[in-house]
């Protein structure tokens, strides 16, 4: 994946899985893992050119498509949302095609729930567990994702940043196991920051029929 330039290591919570390769996040598989960090840094070159971009040129969308349709339908987004045809583009797009090929290897589907998310408010500011087998998040702009250990109702006391261009691999509600490490997740609260996020979020679709998103939408 191009859009990597160096690999950095940092301190996680219960449960969560670091790793330097691609690959390491098939420790999700294991019984006492409750989420996977690809711990990995983009190229200097690539985050300053999506950070400088204007919010309505970011990719935006939610579509239900084959795997192998991800790298075209990804382009179609960037078309359809003006996001300037160059060679960082197209880093994001075969990040983002190689990055559900992975998570529909590890979750063995052949369909996924794409989305691109551009965020300039408080989204999901409670801390949560998805009602999804598994989830994929990577943020490609702004602060990544926020995760901690959590006891009942409580909010997790010590909150961990998943880095930009970091993807996390999150257990949901649905998955057959459920380690006791209490982990739950939130976008980070960024009201009256000014800041923008760029959110990739994979899940695994079964049916595909059965849900309204099917289409590609922008």
């Amino acid at each position: 994946m191009t859009i990597v330039r160096e690999l950095v290591r940092q301190e996680t919570a219960i449960g969560v899985g670091v790793v330097d390769r691609p690959e390491g996040l098939s420790i999700i598989q294991r019984p006492d893992c409750a989420a996977a960090v690809w711990q990995r840094l983009p190229l200097a070159g690539f985050q300053s050119w999506i950070d400088m971009l204007p919010p309505s040129n970011l990719p935006k969308a939610r579509v239900i498509l084959r795997v192998e349709d991800v790298h075209d339908a990804v382009t179609q987004i960037c078309e359809a949302c003006g996001t300037p045809d160059c060679p960082e583009r197209q880093m994001l797009v075969d990040d983002t095609a190689a990055l559900a090929n992975l998570f529909a290897g590890l979750m063995d589907t052949a369909y996924l729930r794409l989305r691109f998310d551009v965020v300039t408010t408080n989204s999901c500011r409670k801390f949560h567990i998805d009602a999804v087998t598994a989830r994929l998040i990577c943020t490609y702009r702004g602060t990544g994702t926020h995760y901690g250990n959590a006891a009942g109702d409580a909010a997790p006391r010590r909150v961990f940043t998943a880095g930009t261009g970091a993807p996390i691999l999150l257990r949901g509600r649905l998955w057959p196991e459920s380690p006791d490490a209490g982990l739950q997740h939130r976008s980070p609260p960024i009201a009256g920051t000014g800041e923008t996020r760029l959110v990739l979020v994979l899940d695994p679709v079964a049916d595909p029929e059965a849900h309204p998103d099917r289409r590609l939408m922008h």
